[in-house]
Parts: C-alpha cells; sequence; structure tokens
C-alpha cells in the first residue's frame, strides 16, 4: 500500500504543477520519477483521484484534479457529501454576478471546471446547466428562478459565496 500511496502523492504533484495531456505522457513522466506501472493502474488510480479532462488555457486538453491541494490519501462517503470549500479547504470561490438569466462566477485559476462539475452534479432546480473556463464559470439561470434561490442552491457546496 506503501507504494501505492507514493505513486497516487505522486500523480498529485505532477498534475498539480505540469500539463499533462494524456495518460501517455503521464507514465513516461511517472517511469522519470521511478514509478513502473501499467495504463490499465494509472487508469484506476487516476479515477481513484477523481482526474478530469479538461482544455487548458492554450486549448490543449490536460488532466486535472478536481479536488485541488487535497493532500488526501482516501476520501470517505463523508467526505462526498461535504460542500466543495470544506473538501478543498478553499472552493476558489471569488465572485458572482448576474445579468438576466445568466451569472457569471470568477474563481481561482484551475478552480472553474471542478465548480461547475459539482454545480451540474446536483441538478439544481434553480441552474439549467454550467459552462466553464479556467477561472470562469457561466450559468444559465431557469426562468423562474431569483437571484436569492440561485445563491441559497449554491450555498450548499460554496459557503462563501
Amino acid at each position: 500500500m506503501k507504494v501505492k500511496n507514493s505513486r497516487l502523492d505522486a500523480i498529485r504533484l505532477i498534475l498539480s504543477t505540469q500539463e499533462i495531456g494524456s495518460q501517455e505522457e503521464l507514465l513516461s513522466v511517472l517511469a522519470q520519477e521511478g514509478f513502473k506501472l501499467t495504463q490499465a493502474t494509472l487508469s484506476r488510480d487516476l479515477h481513484q483521484l477523481r482526474v478530469v479532462k479538461t482544455v487548458g488555457l492554450q486549448g490543449r486538453y490536460r488532466y486535472v484534479l478536481t479536488r485541488p491541494h487535497h493532500h488526501r490519501h482516501e476520501s470517505t462517503k463523508q467526505d462526498d457529501v461535504r460542500p466543495v470549500a470544506a473538501q478543498q479547504d478553499n472552493s476558489g470561490f471569488m465572485s458572482i454576478k448576474f445579468s438576466g438569466n445568466m451569472a457569471v462566477i470568477r474563481t481561482k485559476p484551475s478552480y472553474a471546471g471542478t465548480l461547475a462539475y459539482h454545480i451540474d452534479n446536483h441538478d439544481f432546480p434553480e441552474i439549467l446547466g454550467t459552462i466553464a473556463g479556467d477561472d470562469t464559470v457561466m450559468l444559465v439561470v431557469a426562468e423562474d428562478a431569483t437571484r436569492n434561490a440561485v445563491l441559497r442552491a449554491l450555498r450548499s457546496i460554496i459557503p462563501n459565496i
């Protein structure tokens, strides 16, 4: 288990500091660090770490951690139901502004994709969907939803909103 935990820590560090666009590229970097593993093992590790593929600033695909700066080795069911901010020690949330039936959330760099993922997976009736960049999330708000209702819904995953 020690080898696996070391490997998971290495993957976290690599994905936090480098733009990695493919599993082959990540396998190569891990090999340079002394980790020898198969693509299937890497795939399982990425799933366990909840790594997602997103588009980087240059339009190139890259892997990102859905829990930036999260240093515990394993998540528990209890972790999964806590707000995003509690899981990450900081949700990355900066501000929210509304215009008509849309809202724009500004986040710290690299947080927008994770935040949009959590918003979409909560199926809030007030929010029809999201589009995320690196530090911006656009929300499409349901026509009958008030701004206060949207803020109340979002507060369940972004307590400091």
